[in-house]
C-alpha cells in the first residue's frame, strides 16, 4: 500500500502540474496533492475499506515523501523545485501582455486588472513593468516607477 501510495502521489502531481494551476488557490499542486491523497488514504483507514496499520503506514510515508522531496526542492541547484512546485510565468512584460502564456494559463486580461485593483493601482496593463502568474495561482505585479 505504501508502494501504491508513492506511485499515486507522483501520478496525481504530473496530472495536475497539466492541469490550470488556478483552481488550487493559494496552494502549490505539491501540496494540494498531498491533501488529496492523504485524506483519500486515510479515509479508508476510518472507514475499514484496508487494514488500518498498513492504510496508517501509506499515509506516513506520503507525508515523509513530501517533506523529503521539499527539502530536495529547496536545495536543489538543477530546477528539482521548479519541477516539483512550478515555476512563476511571466503574464506582462513592459506593458505588454504575454497573450500566449495568458492563454495557456488561462489568464485574462480582466484577471490582470483586478490583480492591478487588488494592489490598490489604477486598472492599466500600461502601468506594469512586470506581472506573473506564481506558483500558488496569484497574480502578482510591479508597476513601472
Amino acid at each position: 500500500m505504501s508502494l501504491r501510495a508513492i506511485v499515486v502521489f507522483f501520478a496525481a502531481l504530473a496530472i495536475i502540474r497539466m492541469g490550470n494551476h488556478r483552481i488550487f488557490g493559494k496552494n502549490t499542486a505539491f501540496d494540494i496533492i498531498l491533501g488529496i491523497i492523504y485524506g483519500s488514504v486515510l479515509s479508508r483507514a476510518i472507514t475499514g475499506n484496508s487494514p488500518f496499520w498498513p492504510t496508517i503506514f501509506a499515509a506516513l510515508t506520503l507525508v515523509i515523501l513530501h517533506k523529503i522531496l521539499a527539502v530536495a526542492a529547496y536545495h536543489s541547484s538543477f530546477g528539482f523545485g521548479n519541477m516539483i512546485k512550478g515555476k512563476p510565468k511571466a503574464l506582462v512584460k513592459d506593458g505588454e501582455l504575454q497573450r500566449d502564456t495568458m492563454r495557456s494559463s488561462s489568464v485574462t486580461e480582466n484577471d490582470i486588472k483586478e490583480a492591478l485593483r487588488n494592489a490598490g493601482h489604477k486598472p492599466e496593463i500600461s502601468s506594469i513593468y512586470r506581472a506573473y502568474l506564481e506558483r500558488s495561482g496569484d497574480i502578482s505585479i510591479v508597476c513601472k516607477e
